[in-house]
């Protein structure tokens, strides 16, 4: 643990006995009384989770969409569980009867609905983005210090022994100084579509809450779950959906340092054209020093555009992270295992094991010890650098190939070309369908703004709107 995590870590918990009587588990036997918010898809997992950990139970379920809350409900009735039902997050926010809640709705309701929950004086676990743009990020931080509750990010990795204990016998420097942290998403994404014209949400879904802060706009697309994690008011791409996971860890490779102080992002919506708006292809260069991060996103399939080839893969990852060193590296999926790497390709140690996120969670909330690396901060700025990433590209323009490449530091150049060997095996010519080259933004990492060129049309995207009644109540 860094000085920055102890420090932070020991205001926290010597904060515990702050809390008051309603932040503290209050259930039958000591347990936790634990909420499922959104579970039409992660949300799952955390239903089936809550039923096999120790110290807490699951009492109430809340979705906007009446048909799933219901059919969630039943089926846990079905194995003689009997939970409350809610339609709205902020009576069940209100309500005595429940201590925590677990957060998997879309990503623009993560942070709101995780602030309102910690100011009811509920615990809080909420899935990955923890926020949707980097001033919510920084507000969930705020609201854990001033409600004093304890929120866990969705990270699993950072409860997976293999990359805790990885990272430390590299840190020993056993294979020399570290160079470079890689984070891959190389995620087959086919096209979402397109309509014709605007079309109305699902009759079972409470579509002003569904919105929350957003404007209630007409749905621009044919599946109205899931998609919006392509759509600007709603998502992040890919990038801010299964890239956090891998800027994780190669931030807690790092150190877990604050923001960088540069990052530049290139790339695309290519293969298709539909009612996505984040790029499904590209490259981001966050320049922290010493050691930078280079993150690639490819939502397109090996060759082809042929979505049963497969994906690319990257010293045999497709989705996760590359640790560089002097002499050698290591590597790891989205798997409870990695392994170090000689310069040479060959094994020369390897680490197995995790543990349960949500026991983790659940067991901070009972001894009052939390660890930094679980908490809200960290999942701020882990969350933060795909922010960064995507607005360098959103305030970019279109660029030839050997411009980006020339733009980009030489560790980072290796990755255009690829790139480019990428596009070509899918049949695509970056001269006719051109990628967007972002701009090159210079990060103030304390006051978490850009400074120099590009800053003011890159400050602009920083907070979203926040429409009336669903405001962030810190």
């Amino acid at each position: 643990m860094n000085r920055r995590n102890f420090l932070a870590l020991s205001a926290f918990a010597g904060s515990w006995s702050l809390l008051a009587p309603h932040a503290r588990a209050q259930g039958a036997n000591g347990e936790l009384r634990v909420a499922v918010i959104g579970f039409n898809g992660r949300g799952k997992g955390h239903i089936e989770a809550l039923q096999k950990v120790k110290g807490a139970r699951l009492v109430a379920l809340c979705d906007v969409d009446s048909t799933v809350l219901d059919k969630a409900a039943a089926d846990l009735a079905a194995k003689g569980l009997v939970v409350a039902k809610y339609g709205d997050y902020r009576k069940l926010c209100e309500s005595k009867e429940i201590d925590a809640v677990v957060i998997a709705t879309p990503n623009h309701t993560h942070t709101l609905i995780a602030v309102t929950a910690a100011a009811n004086g509920k615990h809080v676990y909420v899935e990955k983005p923890v926020s949707h743009n980097v001033w919510e990020g920084r507000k969930l931080a705020e609201a854990q210090a001033k409600y004093k509750v304890i929120i866990h990010h969705g990270f699993q990795r950072r409860s997976e022994t293999c990359w805790e204990e990885g990272l430390a016998w590299l840190k020993e420097g056993q294979v020399g100084k570290m160079t470079l942290a890689r984070g891959l998403c190389y995620k087959p994404r086919p096209s979402i579509g397109k309509v014709a014209a605007p079309v109305k949400p699902p009759a079972t879904v409470d579509y002003d809450l569904w919105c929350g802060p957003r404007e209630m706009a007409p749905v621009k697309r044919t599946k109205f779950h899931y998609d919006w994690h392509w759509q600007f008011p709603y998502g992040n791409g890919d990038l801010g959906n299964q890239g956090p996971h891998q800027l994780d860890v190669c931030r807690w490779a790092l150190g877990d340092p604050a923001l960088p102080k540069a990052v530049l992002s290139a790339g695309a919506r290519l293969g298709y054209q539909d009612d996505g708006d984040w790029a499904n292809t590209q490259l981001v260069w966050l320049d922290y020093d010493p050691v930078p991060i280079l993150f690639e996103v490819r939502g397109l399939p090996k060759k082809g555009l042929d979505y049963k080839s497969g994906s690319d893969v990257f010293k045999d990852q497709s989705i996760g992270n590359i640790i560089e060193c002097e002499g050698g590296w290591l590597a790891g999926g989205h798997l409870p295992g990695c392994k170090v790497f000689d310069k040479d390709g060959k094994v020369v140690k390897e680490f197995k094991g995790s543990k349960s996120h949500m026991q983790e969670w659940i067991d901070a909330v009972h001894s009052g010890k939390p660890r930094a690396i679980h908490g809200a901060e960290s999942g701020h700025l882990s969350a933060a650098l795909a922010h960064i990433g995507n607005i360098s590209w959103q305030t970019g323009g279109d660029a030839p190939m050997d411009k980006i490449r020339s733009a980009f530091a030489e560790p980072a150049r290796e990755a255009v070309d690829r790139l480019a060997a990428h596009l070509e095996a899918n049949g695509i010519d970056p001269a006719k369908t051109p990628l967007k080259l972002g701009a090159a933004l210079a990060v103030d990492a304390k006051a978490e703004r850009f400074t120099g060129p590009g800053a003011e049309a890159a400050n602009a995207r920083l907070k979203g709107e926040y429409r009336k009644g669903f405001e962030l109540p810190l």
